[in-house]
């Protein structure tokens, strides 16, 4: 396991920013993305009735709804082992192959690096 204290700043804050609003809203996940211009956008998991999304699907929509064209990196906060084949397709759609998807646990330690490839 990494520290996310050993990541870059900017993904520092994402990994930060995703593990904040899983606590603060509950959910089972948190997930930040951050785009071409340097701005980031934040969700927790949807759980509608007649809507779900995974946190990382909801900051992905989030960019493109706000304009976003590109992204430089993502991150996750779960208890999950491995990011999702739809969270990384996500990534990729906007973000292109080689988008790196950091995945933390709710501590906040880096488990996975890997890309949306």
């Amino acid at each position: 396991m990494t520290e996310s204290t050993d990541l870059g700043p900017e993904d520092r804050k994402i990994v930060t920013l995703a593990r904040s609003t899983r606590a603060r809203n509950g959910v089972p996940e948190g997930a930040a993305v951050r785009d071409e211009t340097g701005r980031t956008y934040v969700a927790g998991t949807v759980q509608l009735e007649s809507l779900r999304l995974s946190a990382l699907q909801t900051a992905v929509a989030m960019a493109v709804a706000s304009g976003a064209t590109s992204l430089e990196a993502a991150a996750i906060v779960s208890e999950a082992e491995t990011p999702s084949d739809a969270d990384r397709a996500a990534v990729r759609d906007l973000g292109g192959p080689a988008t790196p998807v950091l995945l933390a646990g709710p501590d906040g330690v880096l488990r996975l690096s890997v890309t949306a490839g």
